[in-house]
């Protein structure tokens, strides 16, 4: 049905509704049909209230996602997409959007059902310690206004030790020291320490190490590690995190020398030692031959380091090494990886890498029976076995540097006796329990 415009032209304001018609429909008769101003007044104020809703809608950033597809998906319009984006690009750029990363938008819907909602706000939880909005301006002619809201995090120094009775994951589990921490203690002592060989029953460790805790006083992350201790047999190797006075950061022994060596022994986290260098039978071939390096089984994935800085000089498929990486360190040394499932983005050849630095991931492929890595060293030209090598100990501080880091450890060790107690004793009782208790590549040691 039709609106009549001589009705709409009839509408007297000094009538009262009951009176007066404030518009006319045409019925199919043609005969003018009234319409109360009460109905009306009751479309207009659900509308109103409508317009006046807003409402959230909270986002995970996946694989493949980009941020205008999200908005629009979700029901913003592309305009108001668009002018939100450009405004957050200011402060925060789209591209370093990273899966797992939340958004919460409000919007507000429109009096049109087939039309697309308006953008209210779009917050981005970038980090525990900032958030990233954008809102409309109270000048309509703005549009967007992008702001960084900071959450100031308070940094506590936690304390921890634990007795070894199966392996050093699960005894610092077992005394609430937080996966990550764990993993960098055993990153930080895997120069000296055979975790697979040295570990032995009622060994033990102690850590102290930085947590952040957010406004509420709840722990967001953890932090550096200050001062740790492994105790092996009888005798403890203490390290202290310290910087010098050219920005180097690194850990060091009670006299100052560095932990650190030319490459690492074990350049994965959370294996099994599964085949040792030397002459075995291949299981593959059959007969017996050198195995040229060392097998540490592990779940497909798990992240493989540089074992020491250098550059790589080969990357890519090998023969039966299947996915393989070669880095040459100096004029002596060069290390080889195989059987991976993947590299690191950005791994190619001539990269320039650093000691620890993720350059590809477990996996089975070539000549394999199942996910492993397979390690070699090279020196010389010639294979040796990297469980006994012999390496060069890092630098030694000298100096100012070595009289600031004798003032720092002796402060390290009076805050570890104030978090912990001054009585710390460990015994090894047994034999070494590495190996035996790293049947499962799924339980890191």
């Amino acid at each position: 049905m039709a609106l009549s415009f001589a009705g709409i032209m009839s509408l007297s304001t000094t009538q009262a509704a009951s009176d007066m018609p404030l518009l006319a429909e045409t019925a199919a008769s043609g005969t003018p049909a009234p319409i109360q101003l009460a109905y009306y007044m009751e479309d207009s104020t659900a509308e109103s209230a409508q317009l006046s809703v807003t409402y959230e809608r909270k986002l995970t950033v996946g694989n493949g996602d980009t941020l205008m597809a999200m908005l629009t998906d979700a029901g913003a319009a592309r305009r108001d997409a668009h002018a939100a984006i450009t405004e957050m690009s200011k402060i925060f750029k789209p591209r370093y959007l990273k899966p797992g990363h939340e958004i919460v938008l409000t919007l507000r819907p429109s009096p049109d059902p087939d039309s697309p909602a308006s953008l209210v706000s779009m917050k981005l939880v970038e980090s525990v310690e900032r958030d990233v909005l954008v809102r409309e301006a109270d000048d309509a002619e703005t549009g967007y206004i992008a702001e960084a809201i900071e959450h100031p995090l308070t940094t506590e120094i936690a304390a921890a030790e634990g007795v070894i009775e199966n392996s050093l994951f699960l005894a610092g589990e077992a005394a609430g020291v937080p996966p990550g921490v764990l993993a960098d203690l055993i990153q930080v002592y895997s120069f000296d320490v055979d975790f697979q060989r040295d570990i032995r029953t009622g060994d033990g460790f102690t850590v102290m190490y930085e947590q952040y805790m957010d406004e509420n006083g709840a722990l967001v992350r953890s932090g550096n590690i200050l001062r740790a201790s492994m105790t092996l047999s009888g005798q403890e190797k203490i390290l202290y995190r310290f910087e010098t006075a050219k920005g180097t950061i690194d850990y060091f022994d009670p006299d100052g020398k560095s932990v650190r060596r030319t490459l690492m022994r074990t350049p994965i986290n959370g294996a099994r030692l599964s085949s040792g260098y030397g002459n075995r039978k291949h299981p593959i071939l059959g007969y017996t031959k050198l195995h040229t390096g060392t097998d540490f089984a592990a779940p497909r994935g798990t992240p493989i380091y540089a074992a020491g800085n250098g550059t790589v000089n080969y990357a890519g498929r090998k023969g039966g090494y299947g996915n393989y990486i070669r880095i040459r360190h100096n004029g002596t040394y060069q290390t080889a990886y195989a059987h991976m499932s993947g590299f690191a983005r950005g791994v190619r050849k001539g990269t320039r890498v650093q000691q620890g630095q993720v350059i590809g991931y477990v996996g089975t492929t070539g000549r394999s029976t199942g996910n492993h890595l397979h390690y070699e060293v090279i020196r010389n030209g010639k294979f040796i076995n990297s469980r006994t090598m012999h390496l060069p100990s890092g630098t030694a501080l000298k100096g100012d540097d070595l009289a600031a880091f004798m003032a720092m450890a002796e402060e390290a060790n009076t805050q570890f006796a104030a978090l912990m107690g001054d009585t710390v004793l460990f015994a090894s009782t047994g034999d070494a329990i590495g190996a035996g208790n790293c049947e499962s590549a799924e339980t890191p040691c």
